[in-house]
């Protein structure tokens, strides 16, 4: 799935759109995608101007987007519902992603219980786990007048 079709998937824009491409999806188990770390990201000019890190909130979000991905893929009608991430658990950061690293987003289904879907999540640099954890995410109907034009 290439930037545009992801565009098409999630609401998410520049700055703010952290998954580049995704190589992998089985609808109501799991997703493969990449992010691409740039020396112009704009989080970096200020985290940190002297040793670029990017933010691990930042990691999970584009985790959390993948799963976004997943989620609309596994559920009827998505274009009427829209994702909403609500809970971040037992999150472990373990090496830094800096300019020039790709980030491996993988992520797999767990639950669905009571409009909240589970997810296990794990970012990876070169086989090295950056960022792990287990995140939660529930679905809001859209309004009517704004549904999207998905193909």
């Amino acid at each position: 799935m290439t930037s545009e079709k992801i565009e098409q998937w999630l609401p998410h824009r520049y700055p703010f759109l952290l998954v580049d491409r995704v190589l992998e999806l089985k609808p109501g188990e799991s997703i493969l995608a990449l992010k691409n770390v740039t020396y112009n990201e704009p989080f970096f000019t200020g985290h940190f101007p002297d040793f670029k890190l990017m933010p691990g909130v930042l990691i999970l979000e584009a985790l959390a987007q993948a799963g976004g991905i997943l989620l609309y893929h596994s559920l009827p009608d998505p274009e009427l519902l829209f994702m909403v991430l609500s809970k971040i658990e037992e999150a472990k950061f373990r090496r830094p992603v800096r300019p020039g690293d790709q980030l491996k987003l993988s992520v797999r289904m767990l639950k669905h219980k009571a409009g909240f879907w589970s997810f296990e999540a794990e970012a990876t640099v070169d086989g090295e786990i950056a960022a792990e954890g287990r995140l939660v995410a529930g679905m809001m109907k859209k309004n009517e007048n704004e549904k999207d034009k998905r193909d």
